[in-house]
């Protein structure tokens, strides 16, 4: 299959009557799951982006709480959960929440479940990096005011664990958002 430019797909789709793009739409809508909810997004973004939240958010659950037998922890299939509604919706606070919710998971487990290993610790860190450097994005400081509590939250909670997991996650808070708190006093 050759792959078509958009102009080019621009200028092939306005020689179609409104009832082949229709056709053309609607099959699209079946054969993929992706397109599926592109469109939900597009004719009803509010009721859509919510039930998008909320399954990504259980795919974020399940991979440290599953339903059923042990975590499985495929740090992979929750971080596509996240991105792929990132990339549905676009809306960055809500984004953000499931980042925070993530690592706010992670530290539940290790601080229930005892020691992690390090790989654990590196996606905890890294993923809560993400999420405060989409914070730091905001330079009029309205996500920061939204989520410092939450952040600083997960800083105290990651105390009693080891591998130096909360000396990284307060080097990535003050690093990135620590400026935020110096412009309130």
């Amino acid at each position: 299959m050759s792959k078509i430019s958009l102009p080019e797909l621009k200028k092939q789709l306005k020689t179609y009557k409104p009832e082949e793009l229709v056709s053309i739409i609607v099959d699209c809508y079946k054969s993929s799951g992706d397109v599926k909810k592109y469109i939900h997004m597009m004719l009803d973004p509010e009721s859509t982006e919510n039930q998008l939240f909320e399954e990504a958010k259980k795919k974020v659950l399940i991979q440290f709480y599953p339903d059923r037998g042990d975590a499985k922890l495929k740090f992979a299939d929750a971080r596509k959960a996240i991105s792929e509604f990132n990339k549905l919706t676009n809306n960055q606070v809500r984004t953000i929440e499931l980042m925070i919710y993530y690592v706010e998971l992670g530290v539940q487990m290790t601080n229930e479940y005892g020691d992690m290993y390090e790989s654990f610790y590196n996606s905890m860190v890294s993923m809560y990096q993400s999420a405060v450097q989409k914070i730091a994005e905001d330079a009029s400081g309205g996500r920061y005011h939204l989520f410092r509590e939450k952040l600083m939250t997960i800083i105290a909670r990651a105390g009693n664990v080891g591998w130096g997991f909360e000396e990284g996650l307060a080097d990535v808070y003050y690093r990135y958002v620590g400026g935020f708190d110096e412009e309130e006093d």
